[in-house]
């Protein structure tokens, strides 16, 4: 399931307000979101161009609020200082909707399924928008916040009404990989 699709399933219906952190270079969930009808606003220093978009810093940001809710898919664990960005959403929103990844939590058998995937991509022909070693990965990212922390400074901030885990690594090895990805999560 795409972020933008988990998104619509949480988000108040439309056309509410959205503020989207994080939209990257290809737009985020905004181009599904303003298809869905919703009125958004979408930020990255390297957002594209168009009327949704501002190519700024969540702390840079001076369009008025307040939105209904904001998204985040995959962001916020690169966000520095964090504390004081998420003061900022708090401000913004009273609803948040974020996908996040608990890099810190990758047990060696999960990384092992990973890279064996990976391998087996490469020697197929394939080319991966991915890291081969997670390992070298953790090294070029050693500023991420912790999964629990940012669980935690979320608490202290918004209530938790649905929280769900949910295959990553699909992500980087390609969409197929979902349904191997959670039959090897519900093996253990």
């Amino acid at each position: 399931m795409s972020f933008a699709d988990y998104a619509l399933r949480h988000l108040p219906p439309a056309p509410a307000r959205v503020l989207e952190v994080g939209c990257g270079v290809e737009g985020g969930a905004t181009p599904a979101l303003l298809a869905a009808g919703y009125d958004v606003l979408a930020i990255d220093p390297r957002a594209p161009a168009g009327p949704a978009y501002r190519q700024v810093r969540l702390e840079e940001l001076r369009e008025p609020g307040p939105f209904e809710a904001v998204v985040a898919g995959r962001v916020l664990h690169h966000v520095d200082p964090l504390a004081p960005a998420l003061d900022r959403l708090v401000s913004l929103a009273p609803l948040l909707v974020i996908d996040e990844f608990a890099w810190n939590d990758i047990d060696p058998p999960t990384q092992a399924w990973y890279e064996e995937r990976y391998q087996t991509l490469v020697a197929a022909g394939g080319q991966p928008h991915a890291p081969a070693s997670l390992d070298e990965w953790r090294g070029h990212h050693v500023d991420l916040h912790p999964y629990g922390r940012l669980r935690d400074e979320l608490g202290e901030r918004y209530d938790d009404v649905h929280h769900e885990w949910r295959p990553y690594f699909y992500h980087w090895l390609g969409a197929e990989y979902e349904a191997d990805e959670r039959a090897a999560i519900a093996a253990g």
